[in-house]
């Protein structure tokens, strides 16, 4: 696999399947953009010694030192909230009402 293209296991939003791995392709020396079954998932911008995140609607994510990093953030942003996670916000919530 080369330094262009990888790819990271993790669960995806319900438009894209869960199993699918993100697939990262170089568009241009300084972007590299992921997709998810075929579909925009987000790109990492190069911008002087950063990696900036973005997710599917062009959002920034944050800046990242590595693109290692840059990708994975990515990833955890389109992971779901696991169902505990979940839970315990909706508990936090509630006491704040």
């Amino acid at each position: 696999m080369s330094s262009t293209e990888t790819s990271a296991r993790f669960d995806a939003p319900p438009t894209t399947s869960p199993t699918a791995p993100l697939a990262w392709r170089q568009a241009d020396a300084d972007v590299f953009v992921a997709t998810n079954d075929g579909e925009f998932a987000g790109f990492v911008a190069v911008e002087q010694n950063a990696h900036v995140v973005h997710d599917s609607l062009s959002r920034r994510i944050g800046s990242y030192s590595t693109l290692a990093a840059a990708r994975q953030a990515l990833v955890d942003a389109t992971r779901p909230p696991s169902q505990r996670r979940e839970r315990l916000r909706r508990r936090i919530l509630a006491r704040r009402r």
